[in-house]
């Protein structure tokens, strides 16, 4: 989207506001379709953070997603948290994962998070 979604950025405000991490969405974003819940960025970079710091191997980033300086302005980014990109029958990564989805680059979207099933 060349101009953001102002009913999207709503959406994204509401949740960086703290009041709730339970808002489920999917978006188009660049071909791919992902589903999930959306948390705020604070929440996600922690969350990251966290994984990050219990692998052997990457430990060292998860510094860089603790040291945040405060966004003015509305968001700019979704923070997915519990998704799945969806292609086909299938969800990756089964278990959910952590993604950061420019709003701008989002061409469509709904509200609640799409079942995939592989029957």
């Amino acid at each position: 989207m060349s101009k953001p979604d102002e009913l999207l950025v709503d959406v994204a405000t509401l949740v960086e506001s703290g009041q709730s991490n339970q808002m489920s969405l999917t978006v188009v974003t660049g071909g791919a379709v992902i589903t999930g819940r959306l948390a705020p960025e604070a929440v996600w970079r922690q969350r990251v953070s966290e994984v990050l710091t219990d692998s052997a191997r990457l430990g060292e980033f998860a510094a860089v997603f603790t040291a945040t300086t405060p966004q003015d302005g509305p968001p700019v980014h979704l923070h997915f948290h519990m998704a799945r990109i969806l292609q086909g029958t299938v969800g990756i990564p089964e278990t959910g994962g952590m993604y950061r989805v420019s709003i701008a680059d989002v061409s469509a979207w709904t509200v609640g998070d799409f079942s995939y099933s592989d029957h």
